[in-house]
């Protein structure tokens, strides 16, 4: 298993050997496999697991009155989806697909949901690293609010671009959508999209090959 895929989650970051084993034993941790396009969670199912994606890319999504799908999140590794769902263990209202082959660790929120009753210290941090995990996941929230209180298509691509860029990366951002993803996820038409990038990178504003930006 990839220690630094492992680090980037708040549940292991920095964690010893020891304390990383007795944590993957907590969330009952199984590595899993799945294939382009399988489904890993329906709709209507109590979510039962949370996943941490090692490899490949998960999607997130629910589907509107007309069929069409709504994404809610593009989980890249390193990250986690579904705890929230997870540890409530409610009826699902999404949809969890694998859009490439990806490897997942698999865990869930039994012992969390059901206490010891005298937790030990590991116990009681592993608890505060779930807690954690759950207001980074609120934040992350947030930052979609943002993109869909905006009006104008060209506002919700520059909040978009704002989110995934950073001091050290200079006005490059990289998104992990291809340009149907995208415009499933900004909640506008997708030709409407092309034309707004095509005249976003006239105006200055923006260069772009593909998944690829950068911020003028």
């Amino acid at each position: 298993m990839n220690r630094s895929i492992l680090n980037k989650c708040v549940l292991f970051e920095g964690l010893s050997e020891g304390s990383l084993e007795y944590a993957l034993d907590f969330f009952n941790a199984q590595e899993k496999q799945y294939k382009k396009g399988w489904q890993l969670h329906h709709e209507g199912d109590v979510m039962r697991n949370f996943g941490l994606v090692l490899s490949g890319q998960i999607q997130v999504f629910m589907d509107d009155f007309d069929g069409n799908r709504m994404i809610m999140a593009n989980v890249t590794p390193g990250t986690t989806f579904a705890e929230s769902l997870c540890y409530l263990k409610r009826i699902s209202p999404v949809n969890i697909e694998a859009v490439l082959d990806s490897t997942v660790l698999v865990m869930n929120t039994d012992r969390l949901n059901s206490p010891s009753a005298s937790p030990s210290q590991m116990d009681l941090q592993l608890a505060g690293r779930f807690t954690a995990m759950l207001a980074g996941r609120a934040l992350s929230m947030n930052d979609r609010i943002q993109i869909l209180s905006k009006q104008s298509i060209r506002e919700k691509v520059i909040t978009l671009l704002s989110q995934h860029s950073s001091r050290e990366s200079k006005g490059l951002v990289r998104l992990p959508f291809s340009r149907e993803a995208m415009a499933r996820y900004l909640g506008v038409n997708q030709s409407a999209l092309s034309r707004e990038l095509s005249n976003m990178a006239k105006d200055g504003i923006i260069e772009f090959k593909g998944s690829s930006f950068h911020i003028l």
